[in-house]
């Protein structure tokens, strides 16, 4: 059974108590989102998701998508969703007001994103991508550009893209052949076709606009020869109402593992009408504007499978009767006890909620990062929280997503044999989860990022945004009695993460294989020990509500807090120990996997 509700006091506590030392805080012009107004948000957004998307997810996915006659259809109930998720303003949310958007604080909006997600992930691919788009043409597009699109975008009125890969490319897209004419009008043709579309042909908005990579005729080979176009389904007319077609034709939708409620699409251009985006030659700048964007909410997908298949598990832990507990039975007066009860299923079910709570903690740091990289007045805040965010987007599309697969399957593990039969809805979870692993570039590719780029940028400025509050925190919270043995192991992992930083600096400059070799493992030890971080600080702020503080006497939050105790902890003495896996892992460099010739595969 697919079971779902925001997990709203945690929300509450990432966003509003965990990270108010950061640095990143008391931004200008967003004063007004006070507390009122966010728990505000994120009610009717939870209730939007448990009542609105979350019946369709598996109706969506059991029906899909459909291609007849030129024609996409999404399944039953998206449009009417759509029709009120538009309505609502959520597609707004966080873009610019003076394009039509509300200008929401990232971290205020990644919460409702992984609401979205937790309940249709599917459905979350629409407004997702065209969110994406509207930051590629708000950071690139000239100022007709912006006047001209944005607002309908903004507005969900019209729908958004990216192109980039075609079938004879996907990571090199140096090697794409998609082209573009230039017009007398200053307007270019663009023809060409590209795969794996995701919202690249649907029912749901009456116009679609994609962002297209393309070669100018004169342009030098490789990545250095490509230029971002717009390109709309329809022509706008004179009063940007829709026109007539532009030569855009979905001539197929993929039939994947999962996301089957998401039309990915092959996507035609024949000599379609378009407008450069930023410079000519520019473009891969331009769309990893819009990429950067959409690989933190791609994280943000795995975090909310992730709490969508733990909240799952509970249930039918909690509900299916089966054995009796180890230590003797538990509801003598029922045939058996429920499979709460058995230390491996609470292993389990523990595991996915660490990851969860977690993960759900790092995004917050990462958020109020790009809150104060857009809004801070402050150069040096700014500069920090771009060396901070460059640091971490890999992190979070990488680990978020891995760990969602890890959740998704534990969930199916928790139900046994009914989480393999469709019925139980679970096995839904597992594939839907496992395209967030590869699309906005694979995770092997975001740690080949980590270590090949980010790692060494800024002559280091980019780990030092991470590395001294880990480092200050460690410091400062020495001999604090119960905490003591959490502090111990984070100071452990974090050394080990120190040591990998060189020993992958050292060997990797002499011979780039052996970073390549390290890279997925650092980049799971640095996501671990982020993680190990913000439970950290998590365990000092609930200790000192529950002593000191307004939940002394609550109940409600008193319990909470405990609660979080507890998580921690489990996180600390089950979880966090894999960094010294991940360390020895990197230690022993590539000699092992770079050993065989291509013959002895």
């Amino acid at each position: 059974m697919q079971v779902y509700n925001a997990p709203l006091r945690d929300m509450r506590f990432v966003l509003n108590e965990l990270h108010n030392d950061d640095g990143f805080g008391d931004l200008p012009g967003m004063e007004e989102f006070d507390t009122d107004l966010t728990d505000a948000v994120l009610e009717e957004a939870a209730r939007f998701c448990r009542d609105i998307l979350l019946p369709l997810n598996r109706s969506g996915d059991e029906e899909g998508c459909t291609h007849e006659n030129g024609v996409v259809r999404t399944p039953k109930g998206f449009k009417d969703a759509y029709d009120q998720f538009t309505a609502a303003g959520w597609a707004a949310l966080a873009s610019d007001p003076e394009y039509g958007g509300q200008g929401l604080p990232e971290a205020l909006n990644k919460l409702v994103e992984e609401m979205i997600c937790s309940a249709n992930l599917s459905f979350s691919l629409y407004p997702g991508l065209t969110h994406g788009g509207t930051t590629a043409i708000k950071g690139h597009g000239s100022d007709e550009l912006k006047a001209k699109w944005l607002p309908k975008m903004i507005s969900g009125e019209w729908s958004g893209t990216m192109c980039l890969t075609e079938p004879h490319c996907g990571t090199d897209l140096g090697m794409l052949r998609t082209k573009a004419e230039p017009r007398d009008d200053g307007s270019f043709k663009v023809t060409g076709n590209k795969i794996f579309i995701s919202a690249g042909d649907h029912d749901l908005a009456e116009n679609i606009v994609h962002l297209v990579l393309a070669r100018l005729p004169d342009a030098p080979e490789g990545v250095k020869g490509i230029s971002l176009f717009l390109v709309p389904k329809y022509m706008p007319k004179d009063d940007f109402s829709v026109g007539p077609a532009n030569g855009v034709t979905c001539t197929a939708i993929e039939h994947k593992m999962g996301l089957k409620g998401s039309a990915t699409c092959q996507m035609s251009f024949d000599e379609s009408t378009g407008w450069l985006v930023g410079e000519p030659n520019k473009g891969m700048a331009a769309m990893f504007t819009m990429m950067n964007t959409e690989r933190v909410s791609v994280g943000i997908q795995g975090l909310g499978v992730g709490e969508a298949a733990y909240q799952s598990a509970v249930w039918y832990a909690k509900d299916r009767v089966q054995g009796r507990a180890l230590s003797g039975a538990k509801y003598p007066e029922q045939a058996a006890d429920p499979i709460i009860v058995h230390p491996d299923v609470r292993r389990m079910l523990l595991t996915m909620r660490a990851y969860n709570e977690g993960c759900r903690a790092l995004s917050a740091w990462v958020s109020r990062a790009l809150d104060a990289q857009k809004h801070s007045p402050d150069p040096e805040v700014r500069q920090r929280a771009e060396e901070f965010t460059a640091l971490m987007t890999p992190v979070v599309k990488a680990l978020f997503t891995d760990l969602a697969t890890e959740s998704a399957n534990l969930a199916v593990q928790v139900y046994g044999g009914h989480g393999y039969i469709r019925e139980s809805g679970v096995e839904q979870y597992v594939r839907d989860a496992r395209i967030c692993q590869i699309y906005e570039g694979t995770n092997g590719i975001q740690a080949l990022d980590l270590v090949g780029r980010k790692m060494g940028a800024n002559f280091g400025r980019n780990l030092r945004s991470f590395f001294h509050p880990v480092s200050n925190f460690i410091e400062e919270s020495k001999g604090e009695g119960p905490m003591q043995p959490m502090i111990e192991a984070l100071e452990k992992a974090f050394g080990a993460l120190q040591l990998s930083t060189a020993t992958i600096a050292q060997k990797g400059m002499a011979d780039p294989e052996e970073a390549g070799a390290a890279a997925t493992d650092y980049l799971r030890l640095l996501g671990l020990v982020a993680m190990g971080y913000c439970f950290a600080k998590a365990t000092k702020i609930a200790g000192l509500q529950i002593f000191f503080g307004s939940a002394n006497g609550e109940e409600g939050d008193k319990a909470f807090y405990e609660t979080k105790i507890k998580t921690a902890t489990f996180f600390f003495e089950r979880i966090l120990p894999q960094a010294t896996a991940s360390f020895l892992a990197i230690r022993s460099g590539k000699k092992s996997m770079m050993a065989f010739t291509e013959d002895e595969f």
